[in-house]
């Protein structure tokens, strides 16, 4: 990998080792390691245990007498947040990167574990060891493409760093957290992201062929909480296109690989504090779940405003028709599609009557349960007992979506 020697000590990668070949792997970086059998232990996919992890991380498994936990894990507190003056270039107001620097300036971190762009392309992840505040505005941005962030825990240590903060997404934090003790670390802090589909580079760029004819001027692209994909190009300009006008029916059957279609923790339970957009309303999403957290939140002092967040609409509806078409998807049958003259009006009423806020974070985790057991249910049966985790159960129970004989430990 060619390194920018102008930012080669602020924002470093150092040569990067093969991926071990693996099958329902998302490249976290471990198998790129000196020690690629950690991830016999370690990985999300193989025999996870969220409730040992949660109690080692956070104190508690989380509680099913609250029932958002079964949502979303473990947390003291929700809130909907926005920095009061938004950061240039951010995918939102900049409260993930700004955390990061808040980390560095302090000192409670002496290195950043993230993700920057690859230099030939924008789009495409390369992981980096930041050490400069100011560089971890480069950072800003969504980025789409395997990401092997874990691949730079080894050169972080030669380097000599001991408080390491990471940002990273749930399939890096699960084995980030399980190795946790072994690193030798004197502070780990975790900024989680929430991922739920992700998607090769290649895949992506595909993508936005379709949804535009200008794709290599496309700056920014974001799935909205009003139903909406927003994109923002070079030299200004939007497009909005409602959800029920993407191109999937387009799109190759691996655009989302079975990782991701498998994947048990959307909102990242492991992290210290939690930042995405789905409960948001509009903005920020944050789950502060430890003690940790708070204080990391504590950092922004007031240059991010808070608020309670929300939720309306009903999700029984909608999730009950993504799992009859992911069954019908899962069982090879074509899956049923809209009429082209309903969507202009299914469009218009979704961000009215739909789920929104936290309604919508709730149903995004039920629709991710269910496609979990489905998908593994077609394709690898005999890993369900072991990859699929009691909360998960729980989630899709509601909907008649049961273990049979041999699912559910």
């Amino acid at each position: 990998m060619t390194i920018d020697p102008m930012t080669a000590d602020l924002l470093w990668t150092p040569p990067l080792a093969d991926p071990a070949p693996r099958d329902l792997c998302t490249d976290c970086g471990l198998s790129r390691t000196a020690d690629a059998k950690r991830c016999g232990r370690a990985c999300q996919f193989i025999r996870p245990d969220y409730p040992a992890v949660e109690r080692a991380v956070h104190g508690r498994a989380r509680d099913s007498a609250r029932p958002d936990e079964v949502f979303f894990g473990p947390f003291r507190r929700m809130l909907r947040g926005a920095m009061k003056e938004p950061r240039p270039g951010a995918q939102w107001t900049g409260i993930t990167t700004r955390l990061g620097q808040r980390l560095l300036e302090t000192g409670q971190a002496d290195a950043v574990l993230c993700m920057a762009s690859d230099p030939a392309d924008p789009w495409r992840p390369r992981p980096v060891i930041v050490t400069d505040p100011d560089a971890l505005a480069r950072c800003r941005g969504m980025k789409m493409g395997h990401a092997p962030l874990l691949a730079l825990l080894d050169s972080a240590r030669d380097r000599g760093h001991r408080h390491l903060a990471v940002i990273g997404i749930p399939c890096q934090v699960y084995p980030l957290r399980v190795l946790e003790p072994d690193l030798g670390l004197d502070s780990l802090t975790v900024v989680g992201i929430p991922c739920s589909d992700n998607t090769s580079t290649e895949m992506f760029h595909a993508f936005l062929n379709l949804l535009t004819d200008r794709p290599d001027d496309v700056t920014y692209l974001e799935f909205m909480h009003d139903y909406h994909v927003e994109m923002r190009f070079k030299g200004g300009g939007r497009k909005r296109i409602p959800f029920l006008r993407l191109p999937i029916s387009r799109l190759p059957d691996d655009f989302f690989p079975l990782t991701c279609r498998t994947c048990v923790d959307y909102t990242n339970s492991l992290a210290d504090i939690t930042v995405g957009y789905m409960g948001g309303e509009g903005e920020q999403w944050l789950l502060v779940r430890n003690a940790r957290g708070e204080e990391v939140l504590d950092l922004l002092g007031d240059e991010i405003r808070t608020a309670e967040p929300g939720g309306a609409g009903k999700r029984q509806g909608p999730v009950k028709g993504f799992i009859a078409n992911t069954e019908r998807a899962a069982g090879g049958l074509p899956v049923r599609g809209m009429p082209d003259w309903a969507r202009p009006l299914a469009g218009w009423l979704m961000p009215k009557v739909g789920p929104r806020g936290l309604e919508l974070a709730r149903s995004r985790l039920e629709m991710k349960a269910a496609e979990t057991v489905l998908h593994l249910r077609r394709r690898h049966p005999k890993r369900m007992k072991n990859m699929i985790p009691g909360h998960v159960w729980d989630l899709v129970e509601p909907y008649g979506v049961l273990p049979r004989a041999g699912e559910r430990t």
